[in-house]
């Protein structure tokens, strides 16, 4: 199948992969996985206006918990960032973008891999402390945990 990338592809783009996730035999999602990759969407706006802030999320972040480290790279104006998660090996990372909410930023970084079908991070930057800080949604268990990335230094 030929994907087209456009300004709105980002919502057809996790429309598209939550139904091959239904239907690749990761089994039926529950209302609250649905729940949760709909707020997803609709929190990325169709066209987010480039911010310099959005450097402030590039880094190496820390989740002290367990030892989890997303490092955050480049990100475009349309705010696709480039993101890498470890555990402590590489996970994969189906997408992540940057979107400004109530006047601050948020990164939303969605993981699909072994163990990891579908699992979201949906984190808001502190600029005040330099952390990250907000939920994770583990999709096997249907949990949802409070979670802080602090920056590598």
């Amino acid at each position: 199948m030929m994907f087209t990338y456009s300004t709105n592809s980002c919502a057809v783009l996790t429309v598209f992969v939550a139904s091959v996730l239904f239907h690749s035999g990761c089994g039926p999602r529950s209302d609250n996985a649905m729940e949760k990759a709909a707020e997803a969407r609709a929190a990325v706006p169709a066209k987010p206006s480039p911010s310099n802030d959005q450097d402030k999320l590039r880094g190496r972040w820390l989740r002290e918990d367990g030892g989890y480290v997303l490092a955050v790279g480049e990100i475009d104006a349309e705010g696709r960032a480039q993101a890498s998660y470890f555990n402590p090996s590489p996970v994969k990372v189906a997408w992540s973008r940057v979107v400004p909410r109530d006047s601050r930023l948020s990164l939303l970084v969605e993981l699909r891999d072994t163990n990891y079908p579908g699992c979201l991070y949906t984190l808001n930057y502190d600029s005040r402390l330099d952390r990250l800080t907000g939920t994770y949604f583990q999709a096997q268990l249907q949990e949802t945990y409070q979670v802080e990335f602090t920056r590598e230094r």
